[in-house]
């Protein structure tokens, strides 16, 4: 069975590839102003352009995530992975070669299109193991996500500095290929053995599926907020960290490392959050994540100093790293195999327009109140998420 499955052999070479991935995502995304200063946007609508630029990949991913997901469950993960994988390359060496701001909103909405990699490597990971065994597996698979967002900023910023912006994009786009090239050869189908026969469904009716189950569609607003809260923050962080030292001088790169030590000290935590997932329940685990998560974000909004924020990022990121892998096994726990690929598709969805909430609420509430009010807001949103995470789920004893 493990064989037939592709065991934790598919859950290592698809980590890899998924790292690969968001190496290649988060050493493009913050040169992404830069680059529409070279293509000629003045300074002072380059905000403008950024916005519409991220915006649109995330738009045109969300409306083509549950499609993909349904293609998954009916054509096959493996084949849609590597169509999402050799997409996004050329997608990127296209972007490479533009020459106007017009031609960069083309890729990137290409890119959106392309999207699919994610949902259907998370499907085959935890098609890949036993059941008991899933919590772990998205952990592995969590860990290189956040590996990749980790090592990305800082190469991408080494890569531009020694041989410019556009090659950095001609990179990235190998390295896709390189990935479909890996799951076309060496990762296994996983086979769902004796689950029931997929059948050809309308995305009405995976909705109203979906609809049908309320622990599902807790699980998919639980994605939407956790994503709208994470691209709340990230935006804003650099901006945060110039205010809390007095000036904007180093604060990009100072940011950037506080970010990365945030991330490594999730990579540590990763494993342990799936871990008691797997024994205490995954909404338990979920529970104290978001608590942690919420009280440690409130704390940066007070404005004591770098040292002080800095300290409490480290523990930011060792908590707010267990709630996306926690919901994909509890996702994987609820849902059968043969509509999984479906379901991971709509909480990519979920996912994609949580990105493009996020950003602009944080916009209102920096515009309005300030920029400190956002990491308040956050906090208190996700400690209230929290408590609903624990009166519908874990007080009623309704998940494991």
């Amino acid at each position: 069975m493990a064989d037939a499955r592709g065991g934790m052999r598919n859950v290592w070479l698809l980590t890899g590839c998924m790292t690969g991935l968001s190496i290649c995502y988060t050493m493009l995304i913050p040169f992404l102003p830069v680059y529409l200063l070279e293509l000629g946007v003045g300074h002072d609508s380059v905000a403008i352009w950024s916005g519409i630029v991220f915006s649109i990949t995330f738009f045109v991913a969300g409306v083509m995530a549950p499609i993909w997901g349904r293609m998954a469950d009916t054509k096959g993960k493996k084949l849609m992975a590597i169509r999402a994988g050799i997409l996004i390359g050329i997608s990127y060496i296209l972007t490479g070669f533009v020459q106007d701001a017009w031609q960069l909103f083309a890729t990137r909405a290409l890119m959106g299109f392309a999207n699919g990699f994610m949902p259907a490597a998370m499907t085959m990971v935890s098609l890949s193991v036993p059941k008991e065994r899933t919590g772990t597996a998205l952990g592995i698979f969590q860990t290189g996500l956040i590996v990749g967002n980790v090592i990305g900023p800082l190469l991408g910023g080494l890569i531009e500095a020694v041989v410019g912006m556009r090659p950095v994009f001609f990179i990235a786009g190998g390295v896709l290929f390189i990935a479909s090239a890996v799951v076309f050869f060496f990762v296994k189908e996983p086979h769902m053995g004796d689950a029931q026969p997929v059948k050809t469904t309308s995305f009405r009716e995976d909705w109203n599926f979906v609809k049908g189950r309320k622990v599902l569609t807790d699980l998919l607003w639980l994605y939407f907020i956790m994503q709208a809260a994470i691209l709340m923050l990230q935006p804003i962080l650099a901006l945060y960290v110039g205010q809390l030292q007095g000036t904007m001088e180093g604060a990009a790169l100072l940011a950037g490392t506080i970010l990365s030590v945030g991330g490594l000290a999730g990579t540590i935590t990763t494993n342990i959050w799936a871990a008691f997932g797997q024994r205490k329940g995954y909404f338990k685990a979920v529970f104290y994540a978001l608590c942690g998560t919420g009280i440690f974000l409130f704390l940066q909004s007070m404005p004591f100093g770098i040292t002080w924020f800095g300290s409490l990022q480290i523990l930011v990121g060792c908590f707010i790293v267990g709630v996306n892998p926690l919901l994909s096994a509890a996702l994987a726990h609820y849902t059968e195999p043969a509509f999984r690929g479906r379901v991971f598709g709509m909480a990519t969805t979920a996912n994609q327009f949580g990105c493009m909430v996020g950003p602009l609420f944080a916009s209102g509430v920096t515009t309005f109140f300030g920029i400190q009010y956002v990491f308040l807001v956050t906090g208190v949103l996700l400690m209230f998420v929290a408590y609903q995470v624990y009166t519908r789920r874990v007080k009623v004893a309704d998940a494991f």
